[in-house]
This record gives structure tokens, C-alpha cells and sequence, in this order.
């Protein structure tokens, strides 16, 4: 009878892990459902949805507010996504873009982490959920 429970509970304590890492996994299409979701609660979702075309500008852009050795987000991730970047300490950054680092966007407290990190080295403030969703977009389409 012991032993049966402790199988039991072993079988109930591999069901959860397994479940709880199963959660954490994201598409980037979740992603941008969430931050879409963000973005209309903030009243700043855009009448033609999330511009692969306004993330391209934005990963370009020289941005004013942040870090003036983080102007953009091409001082460490190179001005194409498909490239390998690297961090002013000399660590290499695998590429942005979703067809050359297809599990990038699998994590969303990654994402998040470095959403918050990056943001406020190179604008000195955290990302609006718009600004995440068009960036999100344009490295899917990458």
C-alpha cells in the first residue's frame, strides 16, 4: 500500500513537472496574442494589427533616452537580425531572427526578461506592448 502511493505520488509529481515545463513553452504567436491583448488594454493597438515594417524601423532607430553606449538595438544585435551580434564585452548574441534561432521566442519570461533589460539600455524606459508586438513580428518574419 506504501509503495503504491509513493508510485502514485511519483507518477502525480512527474504529471505536474512535465505540465508546469509545458506552460512555460510559448509560440511567438502566443506571444503576440498576449502582447496584442496588452496593447488594447493600453488603448495603443494599431487598426491594421502589429507592422512587421515599424519593428524593422524600430530594431534600426537610434533611439534617445537610454544608454548612450546602447543607442539601438543593432549596437550589439548588427543592423540584420540574421546575423550573430555580440555584447559590448565581447560575448557573441545568436541571431535575432526566428528562422536562425527558432526557439528564441519559446520562453515568455526570457523574452520578457531581456524586453526589460534591452528596452531600458537603449530607451531608458520599458516597452510598450506595441512596440514589442511590431519588434516580435518582424523578427518572425526574418
Amino acid at each position: 500500500m506504501i509503495r503504491d502511493v509513493a508510485i502514485i505520488s511519483g507518477l502525480t509529481l512527474a504529471t505536474v513537472l512535465f505540465v508546469a515545463g509545458a506552460a512555460e513553452a510559448a509560440s511567438p504567436q502566443e506571444m503576440l496574442k498576449r502582447y496584442e491583448a496588452e496593447a488594447k488594454a493600453a488603448g495603443d493597438f494599431p487598426a491594421g494589427g502589429f507592422s512587421a515594417e515599424r519593428g524593422k524601423a524600430f530594431y534600426l532607430a537610434r533611439h534617445k533616452g537610454g544608454k548612450p553606449a546602447t543607442p539601438s538595438c543593432t549596437t550589439c544585435h548588427t543592423d540584420s537580425p540574421l546575423k550573430a551580434g555580440k555584447t559590448r564585452t565581447g560575448k557573441v548574441i545568436q541571431p535575432m531572427a526566428l528562422s536562425k534561432t527558432p526557439d528564441r521566442y519559446s520562453d515568455p519570461e526570457k523574452v520578457e526578461k531581456w524586453f526589460r533589460r534591452n528596452c531600458r539600455s537603449v530607451l531608458g524606459r520599458e516597452c510598450t506592448p506595441r512596440e514589442k508586438g511590431d519588434f516580435l513580428t518582424y523578427m518572425i518574419s526574418q
